[in-house]
């Protein structure tokens, strides 16, 4: 019998949050170091897993299933192909580098790690489900920490309005994506909410082309797509920076895969009949969200922004349908997930020191924060799509498949690359040089060593993929190749 790596991953943050809840709230230190020990041992399974894939093998693999309501063909069934296991990694990374970020934290640090490994348990369990009912019970554990952490130790001014908003359309959209997953369940006649054989139940095209849109667009909500997309921002600025880093560097991609995986693996009818308009609201996200992020005077609403822009260029590439598209997504989920999870923990840190993110009353940082700006700078080549930088490896092959289906639009979207270049120029001459404001000098200092370990590890990962994309690209293709045979090659 193999060691149940993935369940192990996936249930490791909870008890860890349990573990950390039993320890008295005085005793801060012994509660920092079992988070970060717990983070650290997710970190190294994750690294295990994704170097142990077989991607010449591929397929599903590291397969656990255990029935656990066979009455009604419920089973805890888990497993890894060449889409997920990026993400697994990706959030067992950003897991580690939160638990860094947030050492300073004295407001309830025992609260806080238990809820934010409570999250990571749910995202975990998300991106392994190989069945559908476990896949929501995850998504469901995944949102409902959101709230707790946005409206606890989030930003004062907005917290309560931004926590209540996000899970308000997180969990519309998620009931809306569970009637087309019960009506899935019930046409296909077989009595289980095995993904593996759902996708072979030879749904009729009809049923398929008429329940898509509720199941894609129940989990696209999560991530960010337009219209559904304005809770996005003002979550990842009312909350902490390690939450933020998780909601824009992971749970946005939980959105995204679970609207890939439901939606055009198990309806690829439906995903067909409809992708030529759903493409239009990804065009709108990808150029709309890079035009308000270039006019924002607030640093974390530039990001955030951002993030908006940069997760339909992931629902675009999926809405190719076609080998180059999706490969590019695949991708863009990994490295946007590095690339945003470092922006905001440069914005904490700058935060924390300055207690404004008023791009105009900052500048000069460099010379206090060098390690911070290098990473900045990283950071927002990896956004702007360099050559040399994980986003070039993702956004290219995005920018190729759709070419080959739609090149106006592919010369529309390309406007979000110049203007993208344009606000991180901006914030990183602006925040980054130039003279550093009277009001700071003398009271803002270097980061701590655990800051810079956090941003040495993310911006190792942008430039390791960017130089040697190898290490990533065939193990997606695989996944990718898996997905084209259930549309026929489409």
């Amino acid at each position: 019998m193999q060691f149940p790596v993935l369940s192990v991953i996936v249930f490791t943050p909870i008890l860890a949050g349990i573990l950390i809840l039993l320890i008295p709230g005085h005793r801060k230190q012994e509660i920092r170091v079992t988070a970060l020990a717990a983070s650290v041992f997710v970190l190294f399974l994750s690294v295990w897993v994704y170097f142990s894939y077989d991607y010449v093998t591929a397929g599903y693999q590291f397969l656990e299933k255990v029935p656990w309501l066979p009455a009604l063909g419920i089973s805890y069934f888990v497993g890894v192909d060449g889409m997920n296991t990026p993400l697994v990694l990706l959030t067992g990374v950003v897991m580690f580098t939160g638990v860094l970020i947030s050492w300073k934290l004295d407001d309830r640090p025992r609260e806080f790690f238990a809820f934010l490994f409570i999250l990571a348990t749910g995202v975990f369990g998300v991106f392994v489900a190989q069945d559908l009912f476990m896949l929501f019970f995850f998504y469901e554990i995944a949102v409902f920490p959101m709230y707790l952490l946005i409206a606890i130790w989030g930003w004062q001014v907005t917290r309560e309005y931004a926590a209540m908003k996000l899970t308000l359309y997180l969990f519309i959209g998620s009931v809306i994506a569970l009637v087309g997953a019960l009506a899935m369940y019930y046409t296909a006649g077989l009595h289980t909410f095995d993904m593996l054989a759902l996708e072979k139940a030879n749904l009729s095209r009809q049923f398929q082309v008429f329940w898509f849109p509720f199941v894609f667009f129940g989990f696209a909500i999560l991530g960010g797509i337009f219209p559904f997309h304005n809770w996005s921002p003002d979550g990842h600025v009312a909350a902490p920076t390690a939450v933020s880093m998780f909601h824009a560097g992971v749970l946005m991609k939980l959105g995204a895969f679970a609207a890939l995986r439901v939606g055009i693996m198990l309806l690829p009818e439906g995903a067909k009949a409809h992708m030529w308009w759903i493409i239009l609201l990804t065009l709108v996200n990808v150029v709309y969200g890079a035009f308000i992020a270039f006019v924002q005077t607030d640093f974390k609403y530039v990001i955030g922004f951002s993030s908006v822009s940069h997760m339909g260029l992931v629902a675009m590439g999926f809405a190719t349908l076609n080998s180059q598209g999706m490969l590019g997504a695949g991708v863009q989920m990994f490295s946007h997930g590095v690339m945003t999870a470092l922006f905001f923990a440069v914005v904490g840190m700058i935060y924390d020191q300055t207690h404004t993110r008023e791009i105009s009353r900052l500048g000069g940082f460099s010379k206090i924060m060098p390690l911070v700006s290098i990473a900045f700078i990283i950071g927002g080549l990896t956004s702007m799509g360099m050559p040399g930088f994980s986003g070039f490896v993702a956004e290219f092959p995005i920018f190729m498949g759709l070419w080959g289906v739609y090149p106006w639009i592919a010369i529309v979207a390309a406007i979000s690359i110049v203007v993208t270049a344009a606000y991180i120029i901006r914030i990183a001459t602006k925040v980054f040089f130039g003279a550093i404001p009277a009001e700071f000098e003398g009271h803002v200092h270097d980061v701590t060593v655990l800051d810079k370990l956090a941003l040495v590890v993310l911006s190792t990962i942008l430039v390791g993929l960017g130089v040697f994309p190898r290490i990533m690209v065939p193990m997606v293709q695989s996944g990718v190749d898996a997905i084209l045979r259930i549309l026929g090659g489409a």
